[in-house]
C-alpha cells in the first residue's frame, strides 16, 4: 500500500481563475488505476459533504482516450504510450506528491475542474467533409490494389484517439499531430482521394480558426501521444496543403483553358 498527497486543480467554470487542492490519500492499493484512485477520493469528497472532482471518463481501457489528465507536467501522466485510465499507481513511490492538471489550451477551454471542451476536434474532422466513395455491397478486396506499406502507414494514422495530449504536451499549443493524422489516414487511400484536396485545405483552415498554435518541431507532441503517431504524418500535410493551395489550383485552372 502506499500514500500519496494530492494537489488537484479545482475550477467552477470557465468564469473562474482555479487553484490548486490538497488532498491525503492513505492506504492506495498499487495495482489499481489512477482513475480508479480518482474515483475513491470523490466517494471520500462525497462522505464529507463536499463536491466531487470532476474529470472525463469512459472506456476505462486506453481506447477512447477521454481521460485527459496532466499529471506532474505531462500529458496522461508517467509511462509511455498509455491514457491516464493505464496508469497504475504501482508507478508512484509511497510519499510522492503527485500534481493533477487539466489539459491546457485556449482551444480547450474549461468546464470545470479537470474537464475541458475538446469540440474544437470535432469541427476539425467536420469541415474535412466526407467520403464520396461507394459505401453499397462489400467491394472485391482486389479492386483498389493498395501496397502493404501504404496500407500499414494509413492504418498508424487511424490509430489517432483524437485525445488532444499533443495539444497538451506541446508548447505552442498546436493540434497538427491530430489534425495530421486525421488527414492522412483518408489521403494515403484510394477511397480518399476524390476530397484529398477539400479535405487538407478545410481541416487545416479550421484547425487555425480554433485558435491553436504552429508546429515548431518540439516533437513534445509524438512523445505524449498514447498511440505513437509519428511526426512525419505533419510533414506529409504540409506537404499536401502546400500542393492543394499553390499547384491544384493552377492545374485545375489550365484544365479548364485548354478545353
Amino acid at each position: 500500500m502506499i500514500s500519496l498527497t494530492l494537489h488537484i486543480w479545482r475550477q467552477n467554470g470557465p468564469d473562474d481563475t482555479g487553484r490548486f487542492q490538497t488532498h491525503r490519500m492513505t492506504d492506495i492499493d498499487p495495482d489499481i488505476s489512477f482513475l480508479e484512485m480518482m474515483d475513491l477520493l470523490n466517494e471520500q469528497l462525497m462522505a464529507d459533504n463536499k463536491e466531487p472532482i470532476t474529470f472525463d471518463s469512459d472506456c476505462r481501457e486506453g481506447i477512447c482516450g477521454t481521460c485527459s489528465m496532466v499529471i506532474n507536467g505531462r500529458a496522461h501522466g508517467p509511462g509511455h504510450l498509455c491514457t491516464t485510465c493505464e496508469v497504475r499507481m504501482r508507478q508512484f513511490a509511497d510519499g510522492d506528491e503527485v500534481w493533477v492538471e487539466p489539459f491546457r489550451s485556449r482551444a480547450f477551454p474549461p468546464v470545470k475542474d479537470l474537464m475541458v471542451d475538446r469540440s474544437a476536434f470535432d469541427r476539425i474532422i467536420q469541415a474535412g467533409g466526407y467520403i464520396t466513395v461507394h459505401s453499397g455491397p462489400k467491394p472485391e478486396p482486389n479492386a483498389n490494389p493498395i501496397s502493404h506499406p501504404v496500407a500499414e502507414e494509413a492504418m498508424d494514422a487511424a490509430e489517432c484517439i483524437g485525445c488532444g495530449a499533443c495539444v497538451a504536451a506541446c508548447p505552442n499549443g498546436a493540434a497538427m499531430l491530430f489534425t495530421s493524422a486525421k488527414i492522412n489516414h483518408l489521403n494515403l487511400l484510394p477511397q480518399g482521394q476524390p476530397e484529398a484536396i477539400s479535405r487538407v485545405l478545410g481541416m487545416v483552415d479550421q484547425m487555425d480558426k480554433e485558435g491553436f498554435g504552429a508546429c515548431t518541431n518540439h516533437a513534445e507532441c509524438q512523445d505524449a501521444c498514447p498511440k505513437g503517431i509519428s511526426i512525419k504524418f505533419i510533414s506529409a500535410m504540409n506537404k499536401q496543403y502546400v500542393k492543394a493551395t499553390l499547384i491544384e489550383p493552377n492545374e485545375r485552372r489550365g484544365r479548364l483553358e485548354s478545353q
